[in-house]
């Protein structure tokens, strides 16, 4: 019977059904797309081997492994995946073509670098020579238009070759290997259509061009094809000869975890990222829950006064209290259920058409469409949960209502609250405890790598924390409402008598405030979050150089002559460098001459290289200078090499946990210093350059005002004790007087010599890069004139031309957008609920027409409302959500930096309640309809 009377009432009052099972059917669509997105985005076993390897049974190629003992990953033979780490100089890779079993067909694919000409310059683009139309790739390359190249001068291409050059099939291009006609073009599953690639075959391709460059002779891939599966135990002697192999059967039927481990090395622990993500979305998701379920909640409260008196009738008829109380939960089960299928339903098939969309206009971003089953169900659980805890409430209140009085007044009496605030009062407590003991327990542990393993239960006790701090509010809401509306003479007359309406009538108030707090909650978890993870961007960002500015060489070293010597390296003008830039960008602020020790040039070095000679010579030269880091600077680190305390002064700054690279030493004075720095050089630095000292990036390298450059020999190796990161032999070592300068941002360069010290160190400074400062960004067309230009100065195509983009220029806009949407989700709920609180206050209004209140007043009193509630939801719900966000974001994600957007949420804090109480003023009727008497008043 209560299905019966609940089906009836839905179908009554459509529109408010409506509104309740979009409002449940968005988040579980929301949660099930996401989630669906999120896993079509990790490959199946099926898509790897169909991606990668077609029809072939596996592929060879060359592992980058430092020893014998490395183990690669199953599902990807260019990744090690255990290993000692441990630099062996004896170790030399195989050619991965010696290793194929016999009784297979050999597919070979090699990619290179070749060049074409726009207009006067010369830029790159990838070649890939290989049988692509071969049927044993089907499904790797797959043919989209055109034909098969049936001649040497003809040639399959990517979709974005034809793009980028504006060409067509049937029109030649010239490259650096040949002129091609583009007969087809060609699909590679593994790569998106937008790359510039050109597919040729065996005999297209000189291979003294093959040779030239930066490619290496060990750069080809060998497909197998045959029937004989290639095993687990064929892969690890692969691994041992520095081969990786991908083979269809250990893909799908991968080796225990035991197995691919090498000897004496523990097991990978998992990765933190992936808790860190789900934690973060487990946050969202609940409070977009609650939230949903609170506005659910309202509409629920406002069908049920509606419903007051046939309830009453059923009740007087004989029916007992949960009888009532069932009819009002059965519409919950209705919508619900029908809610949370629709849901789950649109969230499936949204996440389909957008991983469909993405694949057929050649996008990689999605592997297939993989639904998260578990997921999915869970949002379906919780959706459905949610819809009936939003009908329990006022089903309870009215199944407590007592017949005789229901059916003598309209208006159903309100309750004095008193259970409410004492659960209220009660779940506080609660959820601080969760929230302090994630904390502590977060907190309890200084090694990196058991906060790792702790961090599950860390992030639940903070999630269910943040929930249960939310509901608390939303029990107390009818208290704090009461509270602080307690005195309203002051006030003028709208809103005092706002004020004494939402005490009075608290049934209609604090479904409208929980509502709002929910809303306001996730909106600024969001905020603290996005800013988090943003913060955590920037202090983890590697900087080449300052924002905008790029480095170009002015020498280039040249590959060696086919007989094994050396070229002298291509020198180019700085001015013709800078002028070429400057006619391209049309944005250069200033160009400047960087000069540094002499480079490493015509250095062998290498397995097998002899380093008995001089490391300079009058034609080559295998120095490069960096500072060293004094005994106690090093920065701690976990066995599994996890930062210890990021704020720890020595892992802070410049170089404080990587290598510099050759042009880490820079020669100039106060001018270099301010333009590659960011920073101006004070008197105490300029005096020390003047007395033959050293300007110096990172206190690490500085000790009791001192800092120690080492010449090292790049044809050596060594390994460190405290890092086992490969590190060549000192060969020279200098004592300086050191000043700390620290860059505006953690530069990669260890500090400044004057030039008169560079030469008497004998580094033999010479000018060595053009810094390039632009005023803004460039777009990706300036960036390919930059390049085209550049390329035909050096003469040269592997050269381009790429600038430091930061990590400033998107996060302002991104963060405003964040607090748009989040207003909009609370600008939505403070819409909804005051359009329902309106609807049933609608005979108050009545009757203050009828008593003479003028339209003004009425408006004025609607917007009154809207303000108190949205402005006490939001102040509520922004405290609710900062808190459980903050700790969230500290304990979920070791790298994240803690940050709290205040502007943004001051604003969000403002615009809400002002938005809401505009919106109310605008919407309210100036002139009400003619109402009739209700019957029984």
């Amino acid at each position: 019977m209560a299905l019966r009377v609940a089906r009836r009432d839905i179908r009554k009052h459509k529109g408010r059904s409506l509104l309740i099972i979009a409002l449940i059917m968005l988040p579980v669509a929301g949660m099930t797309g996401a989630a669906t997105l999120f896993q079509s985005i990790e490959r199946t076993p099926d898509e790897i081997v169909g991606y990668e390897l077609g029809e072939t049974q596996a592929r060879f190629s060359t592992l980058p492994a430092p020893n014998a003992d490395s183990v690669q990953d199953p599902l990807n033979d260019e990744m090690v995946a255990s290993s000692t780490g441990v630099y062996d100089p004896d170790f030399e890779a195989a050619d991965p073509r010696d290793l194929v079993p016999p009784g297979y067909e050999v597919l070979p694919l090699r990619q290179f670098n070749l060049t074409t000409s726009v207009g006067a310059a010369l830029v790159s683009l990838q070649g890939t020579v290989v049988d692509a139309l071969h049927p044993a790739f089907a499904g790797k390359f797959t043919l989209l238009d055109g034909r098969a190249p049936q001649s040497a001068g003809e040639a399959l291409v990517s979709p974005g070759l034809l793009e980028r050059f504006g060409l067509g099939l049937g029109r030649t291009t010239t490259t650096s290997v040949g002129t091609f006609m583009p007969v087809g073009t060609i699909r590679d599953a593994d790569a998106s259509d937008r790359t510039s690639v050109i597919f040729l075959q065996q005999g297209q391709v000189p291979e003294t061009a093959l040779n030239q460059g930066p490619q290496s002779p060990h750069s080809t891939s060998y497909y197998l094809v045959g029937s004989e599966p290639v095993t687990w135990p064929q892969v690890r002697a692969a691994n041992r000869q520095g081969v990786g192999v991908l083979s269809r059967s250990v893909v799908l039927n991968p080796p225990s975890l035991a197995e691919r481990t090498a000897d004496g090395v523990p097991p990978p622990q998992p990765s933190s990222g992936s808790v860190a993500m789900y934690a973060t979305f487990g946050l969202v998701a609940a409070l977009a829950l609650l939230e949903v379920g609170l506005l659910a909640g309202a509409a629920f409260a406002v069908g049920a006064k509606g419903q007051v008196r046939e309830l009453a009738l059923l009740a007087a008829s004989g029916a007992d209290s949960p009888t009532v109380r069932s009819v009002v939960t059965s519409a919950g089960l209705w919508l619900g259920g029908v809610a949370v299928l629709s849901g789950a339903a649109l969230g499936l098939w949204s996440a389909a058409a957008a991983v469909h969309w993405a694949r057929s206009i050649g996008s990689v971003r999605f592997s297939g469409v993989h639904p998260d089953i578990p997921l999915t169900l869970v949002a379906m659980v919780l959706g459905l949960v949610c819809c009936l805890l939003a009908a329990l409430a006022p089903a309870n209140h009215v199944a407590r209502q007592a017949a005789l009085g229901a059916l003598k007044s309209g208006r159903a009496p309100a309750g004095n609250g008193k259970r409410a605030t004492v659960a209220g009062a009660a779940l506080l407590p609660v959820a601080g405890a969760l929230l302090a003991a994630g904390w502590m327990l977060g907190e309890s542990a200084r090694d990196p790598d058991r906060k790792a393993g702790q961090l599950p239960l860390v992030t639940s006790l903070l999630i269910a924390g943040a929930v249960l701090a939310v509901v608390a509010l939303v029990l107390l809401a009818g208290y704090l409402v009461t509270l602080l509306t307690a005195r309203t003479a002051r006030l003028p007359l709208s809103l005092g008598m706002a004020a004494r309406d939402a005490a009075r009538n608290r049934g209609r108030t604090v479904p409208a405030v929980a509502a709002v707090l929910a809303a306001a909650t996730l909106a600024s978890a969001a905020l603290v979050l996005s800013a988090s993870m943003q913060a955590g961007m920037r202090e983890n960002h590697s900087w080449t150089a300052l924002e905008n500015q790029a480095f170009l060489p002015l020498s280039l070293e040249q590959p060696l002559l086919p007989d094994g010597s050396t070229q002298p390296g291509a020198a180019v003008e700085p001015s013709e460098l800078a002028a070429a830039v400057e006619g391209a960008a049309g944005k250069v602020a200033w160009t400047r001459v960087i000069s540094a020790p002499a480079y490493v040039q015509n250095c062998a070095f290498g397995n097998g290289t002899d380093a008995s000679g001089p490391p300079r010579t009058a034609t080559s030269n295998c120095l490069q200078y960096s500072l060293a880091r004094p005994a106690g600077n090093e920065c701690p680190v976990t066995p599994e090499r996890r930062v210890v305390d990021r704020e720890d002064w020595r892992c802070r700054g410049s170089l404080a946990q990587s290598t510099g690279s050759q042009r880490s030493i820079l020669v100039g004075g106060a001018e270099e210093i301010s333009a590659v720095l960011g920073r101006e050089a004070g008197p105490e630095a300029l005096e020390i350059l003047e007395a033959g000292g050293m300007v110096v990036t990172n206190p690490v390298f500085v000790r009791d005002g001192t800092a120690v450059l080492q010449g090292q020999d790049v044809r050596t190796q060594a390994q460190g004790p405290a890092d086992p990161a490969q590190m060549h032999e000192t060969v020279t070592s200098s004592t300086l007087p050191a000043v700390v300068v620290e860059p505006a941002e953690p530069l990669p360069y260890y500090g400044v010599l004057s030039p008169e010290t560079a030469r008497r160190l004998d580094l033999r400074p010479e000018p060595a890069e053009l810094l390039v400062q632009l005023r803004s960004f460039p777009s990706a067309a300036e960036m390919d004139a930059v390049s085209g230009a550049v390329a035909a100065v050096y003469q040269w195509p592997a050269v381009g031309f790429w600038a430091e983009p930061g990590i400033t220029r998107g996060d302002a806009w991104m963060t405003w957008s964040i607090v748009a949407v989040s207003a909009l989700v609370t600008f939505s709920a403070a819409g909804i609920t005051t359009g329902l609180s309106l609807a049933d206050s609608r005979a108050d209004h009545v009757t203050l027409a009828g008593i003479g209140a003028s339209p003004w007043l009425r408006k004025n009193l609607a917007g009154s409302q809207a303000l108190l509630t949205g402005g006490l939801g939001t102040l509520l719900g922004s405290l609710a959500g900062t808190l459980p966000a903050v700790l969230v974001a500290g304990s979920a994600d070791l790298r994240t930096a803690v940050e709290v957007p205040w502007l943004h949420l001051l604003a969000l804090l403002v615009a809400v309640p002002l938005a809401g109480a505009v919106l109310a003023w605008l919407f309210t009727r100036a002139r009400l309809p003619v109402s009739g008497r209700t019957l029984g008043t």
